[in-house]
C-alpha cells in the first residue's frame, strides 16, 4: 500500500545497541506551521473579513483553520505550501459559516403577526355597525364633513374646498357632528 504522504525512514539505536528502523511521516512541523500562522495572521484575517461580515467570526474562522491544519499537518507534503493550506482552510470555513447563517435564517420561525382574537374581531364588527347606524342619524353636511375629515383623512381646508363651504362651516359641522355621534353611540351602548 502506498502512503498518502511521503515517508522517511529513520534509524535509531536502542538501549541494547541494536538499530531500529522506523517510518516517520514527512510534513510541516509544528514550529513551521506556528511561524507561518503568526507571520500571516493579519492576511488570513483579512481574507476571512472579505468573506464574512463581523470580526468575531473572522477571528474564529482563522483560529479554527490553524487548528485544522495543525491536526492534519502530516498531510502537508511540501512545508512551503503550509500558507496555501491555511488560506484554503480559511476560505472553506468561511463558506461553511455563511451556509450555516443562511440556513439558520431560513429555519428561523417567523413570529406570528399580532392578530386580534375572535372576540375582538366580533366587537370591532359590532362597533363598526353601531357607528354606521349612528352616522346615518346625522345631518347630511355633518356626515359629509366627518367622513371626509376622519375616514378620508383630509385636512379641514381640503374638506372645505371639496364641499365648497367655508373653513368655519367645516369646523362647525364637524364639532356638531361629533357631539351628535357621541350621543347616538352612548344611546346604543
Amino acid at each position: 500500500m502506498i502512503a498518502p504522504w511521503p515517508v522517511t525512514r529513520v534509524t535509531t539505536t536502542t538501549a541494547d545497541g541494536e538499530d531500529s528502523d522506523t517510518a516517520m511521516a514527512v510534513g510541516t512541523t509544528v514550529d513551521h506551521l506556528t511561524e507561518t500562522y503568526r507571520a500571516h495572521y493579519r492576511s488570513l484575517l483579512g481574507l476571512a473579513a472579505l468573506l464574512l461580515d463581523d470580526t468575531a467570526s473572522c477571528e474564529d474562522v482563522v483560529q479554527e483553520a490553524f487548528i485544522r491544519v495543525h491536526s492534519a499537518r502530516n498531510r502537508v507534503r511540501d512545508p512551503e505550501k503550509t500558507l496555501a493550506y491555511l488560506r484554503q482552510t480559511v476560505v472553506n470555513l468561511s463558506r461553511s459559516a455563511l451556509r450555516r447563517r443562511i440556513l439558520g435564517l431560513k429555519l428561523l420561525s417567523k413570529p406570528m403577526p399580532d392578530m386580534a382574537s375572535a372576540e375582538e374581531g366580533a366587537y370591532e364588527i359590532l362597533e363598526r355597525d353601531q357607528l354606521k347606524a349612528a352616522m346615518r342619524t346625522l345631518q347630511r353636511r355633518q356626515r359629509e364633513v366627518l367622513v371626509l375629515r376622519y375616514f378620508a383623512d383630509m385636512t379641514e381646508a381640503q374638506v372645505a374646498e371639496t364641499l365648497g363651504i367655508s373653513l368655519g362651516s367645516v369646523k362647525a359641522y364637524g364639532s356638531r357632528g361629533i357631539a351628535a355621534l357621541r350621543v347616538a353611540m352612548e344611546a346604543t351602548a
